[in-house]
């Protein structure tokens, strides 16, 4: 009889921890150097904002949006890029595990692969993405000159929430290509971290087919374009219906939904290698 799906998403999700308590105890047994790289890691994605700081001393806006607007954009992205990462970004590490025949141990073990993939040196050092990120956001919001009714206040952790979770699930459907094709790491980079980059900016500064092309295609845009857009008060270059500002969560499950497919016909493929 097949254990009820409730139940094995809770064991993964114990599993998960189980895996990335132990990294975390490895880890804090070296304090000093903890703390010293996570500085250094909020440091060094500091440089991101600061680009875009130095940008608008020369211009007063871009694509029509003014500063605390895009680092609305630019924290909301940051934030769930760094969650995801932190979560689940050690699932980019799938090829080598599929070429070195270590997959086969994690296949053997009485956890779920993909859990004790994801968690494979899970490290707080990740950390320093969505702290910084938060700190932009907080400034944003007490800079934007919006008017904030209920549905604009919900809406911010929902897609906070959201894009993390759609951010991830590209991070395990974009390592499953690696059962098939093993050197497709940077393929996944180019939908995770530049998309991201992408959502830094607003969807004006970016051709039609573009912005089209992440909401129909890869949905990048329900990570905070589109929320973003009714937050902002900002029309939409696509004329979409505005149920699409409100269709994070519809569109975080399909991307769960699309990363379980994957990864089930990549284990199905997979033969491992005989040792």
């Amino acid at each position: 009889m097949a254990e009820p799906l409730a139940a094995r998403t809770s064991w993964a999700l114990r599993s998960w921890w189980i895996c990335a308590r132990m990294w975390m105890r490895s880890m804090m047994a070296y304090r000093a150097s903890f703390a010293l790289n996570l500085v250094a890691s909020l440091v060094t994605h500091s440089l991101d904002f600061a680009v875009l700081v130095i940008m608008f001393q020369h211009t007063d806006e871009l694509g029509g949006w003014h500063l605390p607007e895009i680092a609305f954009l630019y924290a909301t992205a940051t934030f769930a890029l760094g969650t995801a990462n932190l979560l689940v970004g050690s699932a980019d590490g799938l090829g080598v595990r599929i070429t070195s025949g270590t997959l086969d141990t994690m296949l053997i073990r009485p956890a779920p692969a993909l859990s004790q993939l994801c968690a494979e040196r899970f490290t707080l050092r990740r950390l320093g993405r969505p702290l910084q990120a938060t700190a932009v956001l907080v400034w944003s919001l007490t800079a934007l000159d919006v008017h904030w009714t209920w549905d604009r206040v919900l809406l911010v952790p929902v897609l906070l929430v959201c894009g993390s979770v759609i951010f991830g699930a590209i991070y395990v459907g974009g390592a499953t290509v690696q059962f098939w094709w093993g050197e497709s790491k940077e393929i996944q980079n180019s939908f995770t971290y530049g998309g991201a980059t992408l959502l830094h900016y607003p969807p004006t500064v970016f051709a039609k087919e573009l912005v089209a092309g992440v909401v129909f295609g890869v949905p990048l845009a329900f990570v905070n374009w589109l929320p973003a857009l009714h937050v902002l008060g900002r029309p939409d270059p696509l004329g979409l219906p505005t149920a699409f500002q409100y269709a994070s969560p519809i569109a975080a499950a399909l991307c769960v939904a699309a990363a379980g497919l994957a990864w089930r016909a990549g284990l199905r493929a997979y033969r491992g290698t005989g040792s």
